[in-house]
């Protein structure tokens, strides 16, 4: 579908030029809005609907193949002879335009019974563009993209805990070599890695021949080298983030079964302080920080300084409200049917997606499907993910093969 759409323009445009910037604007809304922002946010998107219909809440949920995404250490428990796929496709931003989507197929293989691997390809595209120059000339219909190609490994470091690792190489390519802003522009890229630890703790016997089971999990994810979309531009972090998280599995009887998942996420990129202009071009060349700290940083200080009030404009009570909280509920029947829920918080400064979830699951013989859907808590914020149906699909491919 060949069209020329403003938002959606305006959205590749914004991202592809992330680089050209070094100051922040800083708006008004209850307090003073700062997002943390980084450029491929694509690889901060939880990909499936079965986390998706539980607010993102994948941490520490039972192994399965998308746990290559929320915490490739539970490979490790994904048990002797067993491979499973999957495929999740995502809409997005369905209500502007019909062709904005992401997809996700990966492949997961325990090995014995103390490690397990796993690979995975995303593809984000946004859709066919007509680019236009400042006169408006049309410079043809392009369909910009972000992709990642991930491969992991875990290992069971005990009977209960295991430890997980993986490499990821990623590209975004979103203005196909177009002149933006007089500069020439490329695609970024970059290799990062996730480290991963994941807690699986034993069955307790509780009263009425019910069981519980402790879960917990911890993952820093995408560690990797900033991008830049021209020669000339400035280097832009990846969205690295630590997501921690616990579980509890309560197995009422052998029918019934529900998990209640918390996990908790903070970006380790740092924030922007607040700039004054010094030039009168406003090219941001020269200006003076008035409160926090530089954020032109490498990688490695650029995490340590995430987590200083110092570098941040409003000091304490800046850092408590990036963190992000994700809770969700899980309602297993006989294994086969699930009935699911979850609530996202974030402060409103730091971009205030606020949501609830929903969603339900199926098992049959060899495929599993799963369905998602959103609800935005504050009608003031739009969610791209809004009124919009999630499908993910896990195959069972030991059983296919045979």
């Amino acid at each position: 579908m060949n069209q020329s759409i403003p938002r959606r323009f305006s959205y590749a445009l914004l991202c592809a030029t992330l680089s050209l910037s070094t100051v922040a604007q800083t708006t008004a809304f209850g307090d003073n809005l700062n997002v943390v922002t980084s450029a491929m946010p694509m690889l901060a998107i939880g990909p499936d609907a079965r986390a998706g219909g539980m607010a993102n809440a994948g941490l520490a949920l039972e192994p399965d193949a998308n746990a290559i995404f929320w915490n490739p250490a539970k490979l490790a428990f994904l048990g002797e002879g067993t491979t499973q796929g999957g495929l999740s496709y995502t809409p997005w931003l369905r209500q502007l335009v019909p062709d904005v989507e992401l997809m996700f197929a990966n492949v997961a293989v325990g090995l014995g019974e103390r490690s397990g691997i796993g690979a995975s390809l995303r593809y984000f595209s946004l859709g066919d563009i007509t680019f236009r120059n400042e006169q408006g000339d049309e410079q043809g219909t392009y369909r910009p993209y972000e992709m990642a190609v991930d491969v992991a490994y875990a290992l069971k470091l005990s009977e209960h805990l295991s430890a997980g690792v993986s490499l990821r190489y990623a590209m975004s390519d979103l203005t196909q070599g177009q002149v933006v802003g007089g500069l020439q522009t490329k695609p970024g890229q970059t290799v990062s890695t996730d480290i991963s630890l994941y807690y699986q703790g034993n069955e307790m016997n509780l009263p009425d021949g019910q069981k519980g089971q402790w879960l917990g999990g911890f993952n820093v994810s995408n560690i990797g080298a900033k991008v830049k979309y021209t020669e000339s531009g400035r280097e832009d972090f990846i969205p690295t983030n630590l997501r921690t998280g616990i579980g509890y599995n309560w197995t009422l009887d052998r029918y019934n079964r529900v998990t209640i998942l918390l996990d908790v996420n903070k970006l380790l990129v740092p924030t922007r302080p607040l700039r004054d202009l010094l030039d009168e071009d406003n090219d941001g060349d020269r200006y003076e920080i008035l409160k926090g700290m530089d954020d032109n940083v490498s990688v490695v200080q650029g995490m340590i300084q995430s987590w200083n009030p110092a570098a941040k404009p409003e000091g304490v009570n800046e850092l408590m409200r990036e963190f992000m909280v994700n809770m969700g509920l899980e309602y297993w029947y006989d294994d086969k049917f699930a009935v699911r829920g979850g609530y996202q918080h974030e402060d409103q400064t730091k971009g205030n997606r606020r949501f609830y979830t929903m969603g339900f699951g199926l098992r049959y013989s060899l495929i599993g499907l799963d369905f998602a859907y959103l609800f935005p808590a504050d009608q003031s914020v739009r969610s791209p993910l809004e009124n919009t149906i999630r499908f993910s699909a896990l195959i069972d491919l030991n059983q296919l093969l045979d």
